[in-house]
């Protein structure tokens, strides 16, 4: 029952000592209210951007034919390379570690209307696969192109949320007809909105899909914008590259070493970039709510101090009837404790209403809503639990190596 004893002095203390106790534990407070926020900000932040980041696709890499700088094999430099969609077949044919690939045709000069509702978006010609590795999901009720439509040449679209607001408002579009130029297309599918921080031509929703097949039929065209691919791992992703220069090299007669016979955007690069950037972020955020938490724990170790003053002729008593020092470290030390406990309990209170408040305001899509997530919560206790025990051992160690004499004659 020694902890009851120990919690009735805190109260004696917290009542004779209202001021300089309170005072205190606002300190332990505001610290972690400083630690718990900045932290949750900096989760939310970074889980935002990481969202924002793969509304184009999750690890995909988009290749861009280029020019040669190298004279190879006979041939001069300054030579175009220009893709085809037999390429995409053959890169998934010699390299394994190509997950999926899709070919795309982009056109933008062509109309696409509906009744008197005319615009000219991004005509885009595409593998089926290319909607799981563009994360373009159907709204239900709807779905992607298939197979079958890739292989009958099916005229199918499927269409951007923008495009279907302009093309239809509020009615429904899947089974409703639209017109390419003079052709008809029958709508199978309307993109779900997604948040897209980025594109290379137009973003998915300002497009419309059709089968690859279909578009080399309607427009005649015989090369490809781009070929869009995802390695089976991000950890591949150089290797894979590569292996991408030396079968496309061997094709087009251009150097594997020469980079810009091949423009190369690949995602992994960025997502590994801001994995180092948010680890570095919320390390700093962290630094910056725990030089505050350490205010607050030199103020519970000064307190400590003087209640230990306070006590002197309370411990000389003790050491005199037998006590031994652990007996006199373990109270001082549980005090310390309950001063943070109480402090942080106050703290992750007012923390969680900040964050709660922080995420009914309007700014989610540009930095994200701040999240109390077990990682803010494990930190934060770990640098409270340090704080304690620091602030607690000193004053309880100058406590238990007090004399006794000493203490009796104060």
């Amino acid at each position: 029952m020694r902890w009851l004893t120990t919690l009735e002095q805190f109260l004696h203390d917290l009542k004779a000592q209202r001021l300089r106790t309170t005072l205190t534990i606002l300190g332990i407070t505001w610290g972690t209210v400083a630690v718990v926020v900045l932290l949750a900000f900096g989760v939310g932040f970074e889980r935002q951007t990481r969202k924002n980041m793969h509304g184009m696709g999750d690890g995909i890499v988009v290749l861009f034919g280029g020019t040669t700088t190298r004279p190879f094999q006979g041939y001069p430099d300054g030579r175009p390379i220009r893709l085809r969609e037999e390429d995409a077949r053959l890169l998934q044919r010699e390299i394994p570690a190509i997950e999926a690939i899709s070919p795309e045709y982009i056109n933008r000069q062509t109309p696409v209307r509906r009744g008197r509702a005319v615009t000219n978006p991004a005509i885009t010609g595409v593998y089926p696969v290319y909607g799981r590795l563009r994360n373009i999901i159907p709204e239900p009720g709807g779905r992607f192109l298939n197979e079958q439509d890739l292989k009958l040449r099916r005229r199918v679209v499927v269409l951007g949320d923008q495009i279907k607001k302009l093309l239809f408002g509020d009615e429904e579009a899947v089974g409703r007809q639209i017109y390419i130029g003079q052709t008809p297309f029958l709508v199978v599918g309307v993109m779900q909105p997604k948040t897209q921080n980025s594109s290379y031509y137009a973003r998915d929703a300002d497009r419309i899909f059709i089968p690859a097949s279909t578009f080399r039929v309607l427009f005649g065209d015989r090369y490809v914008n781009n070929l869009v691919y995802r390695p089976v791992d991000p950890d591949l992703s150089d290797r894979v590259k590569r292996a991408v220069y030396v079968t496309l090299g061997r094709r087009y007669r251009f150097d594997p070493a020469d980079e810009d016979a091949l423009g190369v955007w690949d995602t992994n690069d960025m997502d590994r970039f801001v994995k180092y950037f948010f680890l570095g972020f919320n390390l700093f955020m962290g630094l910056i709510g725990s030089f505050t938490l350490t205010v607050g724990g030199i103020g519970v170790a000064n307190i400590m101090y003087v209640v230990v003053q306070e006590r002197t002729r309370e411990i000389g008593i003790k050491r005199a009837v037998g006590a031994r020092r652990r007996d006199i470290l373990g109270p001082f030390f549980l005090e310390t404790f309950l001063i943070v406990a109480v402090g942080a309990l106050l703290g992750f209170l007012i923390a969680y209403g900040i964050i709660q408040v922080a995420g009914a305001l309007p700014f989610q899509e540009e930095i994200g809503r701040p999240e109390l997530s077990p990682m803010v919560a494990t930190v934060t206790v770990g640098l409270l639990l340090l704080i304690a025990l620091l602030a607690g051992y000193f004053p309880a160690r100058r406590a238990a190596l007090l004399d006794p004499v000493e203490c009796l004659r104060s």
